[in-house]
């Protein structure tokens, strides 16, 4: 179909527009009196053509087993006393035969149970909810911006545009520390500014879930560009007085993707340490990173970037399967690390004058557009129907082995997902993925609200995403999730969550606010 035979094309969004959003109206059959039979090609929407495929596919092994079933159950009804005395007689002088089969049967069982891999379950997360009291509006933000002294006009005006037009409401966060004229980036604040934020989250998952703070025996933390000595998670083993043989992991450096790699180191721990709970906590921090120069390309995390964090229980325990929120399926990695622009289109370093800053490439684009293809090139084969995964299997063969000129199948990702959690790292990525993904305005809509509201929070951004599904009250039972994170280095990492039951907002919800409020209108 049309509609789904266009190459992903990730290319740069101008600042100055988005991509409109076409809307496609469905005819209805009109019914007439006539003898001649309606003209089916035209009345009929291919859409539900494509559907009835996928249905016919995904069913195919059960539509052929369901008469061979009843063939047999005909063939079993018709047998006599005399057939079934003759097949026991037969079992009966055969007796090696059995033991050998039911051995056979029980050690291969054992075996397979022994080595599957462990179900790592959700069981709760909390996200930092910032106080309102530091909130930044963009007139504020210029303002303090001004009376710093660091940035001249031109970079006060182009920092101006960028919030116009970046997606952001007026009630996200900065640390307090920015707060200040002049601010106060030091040591110390930017230390509180990590300790309000992982605490916060902390303090109400634990409260929560009421796990016993001694069975937790992972700790994964990851903040990319803070990392102190001793480590944020040594500060949280101190905070909480974590037991002392804890495995205890601190991973800094690797961007606003670096929270679906926690997810993953943790479930790799949980395949190899049994019945026990494992605690995930995604942070940035702002403090000591705030770019006080005059660089274009580095003055666009000061608009974008804003406080948040989240911390994530995870068990492997399956009496915690009743209370679990989500189930485990499949995590993703893609490294893009080898290319040498990928490598360098996130990269922290300083200006001319000395200054440090993260300076974002006008490649960046497109580079996330590449990571973004091999990502669900690997992730497809996973979730993907069967019937979705034939089509783009044939496109390929007619393009490669009968070189037929046929445009490349993007696969329909709405047939494997029912929310995706895209990270909020910008505007333009959310729309592009909106496009390229054929993705309706509901399924970007946590991402965008998530933007509008909180700001990029960095790698919890997909958290929030999650959260805010939650309070809308649409995550059902059974239902599939798909977290996509960007990230320095460059990194594209996916993670699929499957919702054990109907889940319910939290009372400690950071939209608990607000959600009545939204969505809202965000001007183009």
């Amino acid at each position: 179909m049309s509609q789904n035979s266009q190459p992903l094309n990730l290319s740069p969004v101008s600042s100055e527009g988005s991509p409109s959003a076409a809307a496609e109206g469905v005819g209805g059959v009109q019914v007439r009196q006539s003898r001649r039979l309606p003209d089916f090609l035209q009345s009929v929407n291919l859409e539900y053509v494509k559907l009835d495929y996928h249905y016919l596919i995904s069913h195919l092994l059960a539509l052929c087993l369901v008469p061979m079933i009843v063939v047999v159950g005909i063939q079993a009804s018709q047998m006599k006393y005399d057939d079934l005395r003759s097949l026991w007689l037969h079992l009966r002088y055969n007796l090696v035969s059995v033991l050998v089969f039911f051995t056979a049967l029980i050690f291969g069982s054992t075996a397979y149970f022994m080595s599957r891999p462990r179900s790592v379950y959700l069981v709760d997360y909390s996200c930092y909810r910032p106080p309102s009291h530091l909130q930044v509006k963009f007139a504020r933000f210029i303002e303090h911006s001004r009376l710093t002294g660091d940035f001249d006009e031109s970079s006060l005006d182009f920092q101006r545009k960028i919030l116009e037009r970046s997606g952001l409401g007026e009630e996200t966060v900065v640390p307090e520390a920015m707060h200040s004229v002049p601010p106060r980036p030091s040591m110390q604040a930017a230390r509180e500014e990590a300790e309000q934020v992982m605490f916060g989250a902390l303090d109400n998952l634990f409260a929560s879930t009421g796990v016993n703070l001694k069975h937790i025996g992972i700790l994964v933390v990851n903040c990319s560009l803070f990392n102190p000595t001793p480590s944020l998670s040594a500060v949280i083993v101190n905070k909480y007085k974590l037991r002392g043989n804890i495995r205890s992991f601190n991973l800094g450096g690797m961007g606003c993707s670096a929270g679906v790699i926690a997810i993953d180191l943790a479930k790799d721990l949980l395949q190899v340490h049994r019945n026990t709970y494992a605690v995930v906590v995604s942070t940035e921090n702002i403090t000591q990173n705030w770019y006080f120069g005059n660089k274009k390309s580095m003055l666009i995390p000061n608009c974008l970037f804003r406080v948040g964090g989240a911390a994530v229980l995870l068990s492997n325990k399956p009496v915690d399967r009743r209370r679990a929120k989500y189930k485990l399926v499949h995590v993703v990695r893609t490294h893009r690390g080898a290319d040498d622009k990928a490598f360098r289109c996130v990269y922290q370093e300083q200006d001319e004058a000395g200054k440090t800053g993260v300076s974002l490439s006008k490649d960046l684009m497109a580079i996330a557009g590449d990571a973004l293809k091999t990502n669900i090139t690997t992730l497809g084969p996973f979730v993907l129907p069967i019937s979705e995964q034939l089509l783009f299997f044939f496109t390929l063969i007619a393009k490669k082995l009968l070189n037929v000129k046929v445009k490349p199948y993007i696969p329909d990702f709405k047939l494997a997902f029912d929310h995706f959690c895209i990270h909020a790292g910008g505007r333009a990525v959310i729309e592009e993925l909106e496009k390229n993904l054929k993705l309706s305005a509901e399924h970007v809509e946590p991402s965008r609200m998530t933007l509008h509201r909180f700001g990029n929070t960095s790698s919890s951004s997909i958290w929030y995403e999650l959260a805010y599904i939650e309070a809308k009250q649409r995550m059902r039972k059974g239902q599939r999730v798909w977290q996509i994170a960007f990230g320095s280095g460059f990194k594209c990492n996916s993670a699929v969550w499957e919702a054990l039951r109907h889940v319910k907002p939290s009372p400690e919800s950071p939209w608990l606010d607000c959600i009545d409020r939204y969505p809202v209108v965000i001007p183009a």
